[in-house]
């Protein structure tokens, strides 16, 4: 047990418990790190790191970094250092903010981002979309009972190129199979025009951000009312999930209002 020091009074001492433990410290040999690295080297460091991936990661782990690398540095000299170096990335950190990135189009037409949204599967209503990147256009937005047949999602496509008069750029979509169509129908309408070789592009949903935001629109707007209304017909027992129910009662009645909604 380490000894405690009090002032006349009986009020500890924080300074002299400093001065007693440094005592104690320098009895034994032992003395307080003096060889730090170069503050400057280590800055120069910090702002190597924060041009790559590291420019996510606060004080904590940037000195975890500068010890790897062979560095002497104080975790406090190394959270200074951030906050000239990187003060907006440190103000996003206290706030517990994102950097998200800008999403940018070329121009109206140039991509449209395709995708089917199954939140109302399970009660037999499939739903299919298009808007483009540039101004958010619907393209199309359809409600059918299928959204994986290629053939469905073909024809929404030809359809809207016969209306607008025109052929996109590019497309993006995810793998799906319902997309295998368009892709070959894209590719080869634009197989002659300025980057063919990005007529159609594969992607993942965190590529196809545009579509996939509309979709958080649209739950928010029209699509959370009808699954609280379906798991409310479900738990009453009118709706089981079967074959006769999604093609008979759910289509039949309500595809036609939710079309017009």
């Amino acid at each position: 047990m380490g000894t405690l020091c009090f002032m006349e009074g009986g009020q500890y001492d924080p300074a002299g418990q400093a001065f007693y433990r440094l005592r104690r410290l320098a009895s034994y040999g032992l003395y307080r790190r003096k060889n730090f690295s170069d503050v400057l080297q280590v800055a120069m460091f910090i702002f190597e790191q924060l041009k790559s991936s590291s420019c996510l990661h606060g004080y904590r782990w940037m000195h975890s970094r500068c010890l790897q690398n062979g560095f002497i540095v104080q975790k406090e000299m190394v959270r200074i250092l951030l906050g000239i170096l990187d003060p907006s990335g440190v103000a996003a950190r206290v706030k517990r903010k994102l950097k998200r990135r800008h999403y940018r189009s070329k121009g109206p037409n140039y991509i449209w981002h395709l995708d089917s949204y199954d939140k109302l599967k399970p009660y037999g209503i499939c739903v299919n979309g298009c808007i483009d990147g540039f101004s958010r256009f619907i393209i199309w937005l359809r409600v059918g009972r299928s959204n994986n047949n290629p053939r469905i999602v073909a024809g929404f496509y030809v359809e809207a190129l016969t209306y607008l008069e025109r052929v996109p750029h590019s497309i993006r979509s995810d793998m799906g199979t319902e997309n295998s169509y368009i892709a070959e129908m894209q590719s080869f309408l634009r197989r002659n025009g300025p980057g063919s070789r990005t007529a159609f592009l594969y992607g993942t949903s965190q590529h196809n951000q545009r579509i996939e935001s509309w979709w958080g629109i649209l739950r928010k707007e029209c699509v959370q009312f009808w699954m609280e209304f379906f798991e409310q017909m479900k738990q009453d027992g009118y709706f089981t999930g079967d074959f006769i129910d999604k093609s008979r009662m759910i289509q039949y009645f309500f595809m036609d209002i939710i079309r017009i909604r």
